[in-house]
């Protein structure tokens, strides 16, 4: 057994099992309540600089495979649970868990009481963290975790972009058809969607395709020159990592985009629409990170069960009177989707395209299809 400690900045120390990659990482100590989905979660490039809890007690029970991806590798900082299978049992399965996370380098622990983890995270609020197989001293990691440089004002999502534009050509995987029981649908008309790329989860651009949509993918620092130029039939803005305040450069091409063409935001692209449209954003206290977070959708009245992933949200004091709430967060009340009342656009907090997650919200990808074919006409 190789020991590895996790310290916060508040003093506490953990220690724990080694397992995956060693070696010492920093980052926002972080918390997942979903059961499942822990490949989907490695992969999804909205947790770069976080090191993840998993609330479930026991972890890499099913393997890892290669169609379970959310972009191209593991992104965030490091991973904790409770106990990590040792037996990975699944008849798509090819291979463990901690085999794959020491293949991209990421450090992981188990073995510590992440009960108590979770709380204390609950009670204080998300902080700053450090897990280390190699520096031991308690004083050492808790120094290293308050020197630690956290989300807040830094642009995370330079670190995840694509290298250059792609058309996106994979539609929804076979498994993903089987859990909600649909088949390929097809369309009269094709539409041409742009796709802004700030950390964007593939599944994104899968349920785009499958609402006949094909999908053009334009890292986030794109311009609205850049955008338009790929004459799109409407605009989708990703979602990514960390604060959304400090990317002006987005901030300022969706302010020149609003009204030229439909446009659909997710998560960081929420917050970002919000922005571009004169609203503010806020920190939250610990997050909101599960497959199972209740929203109401306002217009129907109907409860959503959803997948979300944000240490962000648009505060609800500072929205512009053109601006709409649409669909609130049942457990805290606050902002889960917004909509524009002068310019067709609307956006979400949580993913409707899940993976690993309900599939109560894919009519999202089905009304932005809609709001295209309107403005077409």
């Amino acid at each position: 057994m190789t020991t590895a400690k996790l310290a916060l900045e508040d003093g506490t120390v953990f220690t724990g099992e080694a397992f995956g990659a060693t070696g010492e990482v920093d980052g926002e100590v972080v918390f997942n309540t979903s059961m499942t989905g822990y490949q989907e979660i490695l992969t999804d490039p909205s947790y770069r600089g976080q090191i993840v809890t998993m609330t479930y007690p026991e972890i890499g029970n099913y393997g890892v495979n290669a169609e379970d991806v959310e972009s191209g590798k593991p992104h965030l900082a490091g991973f904790i649970v409770r106990e990590n299978s040792r037996i990975a049992s699944n008849f798509r399965s090819n291979g463990g868990l901690a085999e794959y996370l020491a293949q991209h380098g990421i450090v992981g622990i188990s073995g510590i009481d992440t009960r108590s983890l979770v709380r204390r995270i609950r009670t204080l609020g998300a902080m700053k963290g450090v897990l280390s197989t190699t520096d031991l001293d308690d004083a050492s990691l808790v120094a290293k975790a308050k020197s630690s440089p956290g989300l807040v004002g830094r642009d995370l999502v330079r670190e995840v972009l694509p290298d250059q534009p792609r058309d996106w050509a994979e539609g929804l995987s076979k498994w993903a058809r089987i859990a909600d029981e649909m088949l390929p649908q097809s369309y009269d008309q094709q539409l041409h969607v742009v796709a802004m790329d700030f950390g964007m989860k593939w599944n994104i651009p899968r349920h785009l395709q499958e609402a006949g949509c094909r999908v053009t993918i334009l890292p986030g620092t794109a311009s609205a020159e850049e955008v338009l130029s790929q004459n799109p039939d409407g605009v989708f803005l990703s979602n990514g990592p960390g604060d959304p305040e400090p990317l002006d450069y987005a901030i300022n091409t969706i302010k020149d985009l609003l009204g030229k063409r439909p446009v659909f935001g997710i998560c960081l692209g929420h917050q970002l629409f919000a922005l571009a449209s004169g609203a503010k954003t806020f920190k939250l206290k610990f997050g909101h990170r599960g497959a199972n977070q209740p929203v109401q959708n306002l217009d129907s009245t109907r409860v959503e069960i959803t997948a979300q992933n944000h240490g962000f949200a648009v505060e609800e004091e500072s929205l512009p009177d053109h601006l709409e709430i649409t669909h609130r967060n049942l457990n805290d009340n606050t902002i889960a989707g917004l909509r524009h009342r002068e310019f067709p656009a609307f956006s979400v907090q949580y993913h409707p395209e899940a993976s690993s997650g309900p599939h109560d919200s894919e009519y999202l990808f089905h009304q932005f299809r809609e709001l295209m074919t309107s403005c077409k006409v």
